[in-house]
């Protein structure tokens, strides 16, 4: 088989598998774009399912999927991005918090446990090119946990953090740009 007949196959292998997830993503509200090459792994959420009210920004983690869902205070913009997940369920931490700082060229000090499960880790790290946290980070309320990008591309869609949510770091970026401190964000 070709190189050129190898590709068609697997192209339209990949459409016929991923037809009825299309047609479903169609038929829910605006996803993301950019996500569309991935549609069959997230499923389009309500926000009502997750949060009392839509006062404000809202987020939606969710670890199964390992996605992202964003609304703004109105609900006519409905964003889904894939994520990095927790490593294990005993890192990740479920509920209801807030975004209480946001930060651009964020520093990292990775906490007495994570160097506990892996000593070599540096006890701190600047911002830059090998920093864990990508280029943007918000903080959440629970001390420790952030939604902040990635220069390690590998992780996103992975089991692959330390209790944080971790996006590609052009995605984290127009989410940090969107969402303003006081956003509700609930971890499923």
């Amino acid at each position: 088989m070709t190189q050129q007949n190898r590709r068609t196959f697997i192209t339209a292998a990949l459409a016929t598998l991923s037809a009825p997830s299309l047609l479903r993503a169609q038929n829910s509200p605006a996803v993301n774009p950019l996500v569309h090459r991935n549609v069959s792994g997230f499923m389009a959420q309500d926000w009502q399912d997750h949060f009392s009210a839509l006062d404000r920004v809202s987020i939606l983690c969710d670890t199964n999927s390992r996605s992202l869902h964003y609304w703004n205070p109105v609900g006519n913009d409905y964003r889904i991005y894939p994520t990095s997940v927790p490593q294990s369920n005993e890192l990740t931490k479920r509920g209801y918090t807030s975004v209480v700082r946001k930060k651009v060229g964020p520093t990292w000090t990775p906490t007495a446990n994570m160097r506990k499960r892996d000593p070599s880790l540096p006890a701190f790290m600047p911002a830059g090119e090998g920093n864990p946290l990508g280029t943007h980070a918000m903080y959440l309320s629970w001390p420790a946990y952030l939604i902040h990008g990635t220069h390690d591309t590998r992780k996103i869609g992975r089991q692959s953090s330390s209790g944080c949510i971790g996006l590609f770091n052009y995605m984290i970026e127009e989410l940090f740009e969107i969402t303003p401190v006081g956003a509700q964000v609930r971890v499923i």
